[in-house]
């Protein structure tokens, strides 16, 4: 998976077409989740297409995501949420501004609400986990 700074660079030098392009090459390149873990427990709430996360701890303390979607563009946006807390340990993640390294995206702007309505919902979800691994709060 390709670093949330290479993509931001790559993404920054496309226009529209181009960065819905990029968005749906990015959600191919997820790792692929099994349907049996395509559960109502996985799937997260209040996005307008399908969004399914499943979190798994590593041995190590460190956090690995599989994630899936049933909308190609919401899987290219599952993929930039991934690229800033895949394979991370639980308290990196809680100490990630997720919404900051999105921010540049300027996702609200460049896609309907449709698309990015359930973003907060899956940092929501990843936070969650990675407290609970943690042992403390997510920050607010």
């Amino acid at each position: 998976m390709q670093s949330i700074d290479d993509i931001r660079e790559e993404y920054d030098f496309l226009d529209g077409d181009d960065r819905y392009r990029l968005l749906i090459d990015l959600g191919r390149q997820l790792e692929p989740m099994p349907d049996p873990l395509k559960t109502d427990a996985t799937l997260v709430r209040g996005c307008s297409a399908s969004v399914w996360v499943y979190p798994q701890p590593g041995d190590d303390g460190t956090l690995h995501f599989l994630a899936d979607s049933n909308a190609a563009i919401t899987k290219g946006i599952i993929a930039l949420v991934l690229a800033t807390v895949q394979d991370r340990s639980a308290q990196a993640i809680l100490d990630t501004d997720i919404e900051g390294a999105l921010a540049p995206f300027d996702l609200r702007n460049q896609l309907s609400s449709n698309r990015t309505q359930g973003i907060p919902n899956m940092i929501a979800l990843i936070r969650e986990t990675a407290a609970r691994l943690a042992g403390g709060r997510p920050a607010a």
